[in-house]
């Protein structure tokens, strides 16, 4: 009787997006999804830019070379927002 491992694996699987979210598909299974008001970049990017990512840090992270975003699965997971761009 064998006994089954399961493991996590945060690396991405894929990226979509609705009109107020973006969620991460996780070579897991497990599927993050976060308000898209947290990262301003994505949330003013026109959908083309959205759709043109690529993975990053070994597998777990997400770049956006033209409007010049990386999201990480950890923060994501973690419950990040992109920190404030606003000046204090």
């Amino acid at each position: 009787m064998g006994i089954l491992a399961i493991r996590a694996d945060e690396r991405v699987k894929n990226v979509h997006f609705t009109e107020e979210t973006v969620s991460v598909d996780l070579m897991d299974g497990r599927t993050i999804t976060v308000p898209l008001v947290w990262y301003p970049r994505l949330l003013n990017a026109t959908p083309d830019q959205r759709a043109n990512w690529a993975v990053s840090g070994g597998g777990y992270g997400i770049h956006w070379e033209e409007i010049d975003e990386d999201l990480s699965t950890e923060g994501m997971l973690r419950g990040a927002p992109a920190p404030s761009l606003k000046a204090s």
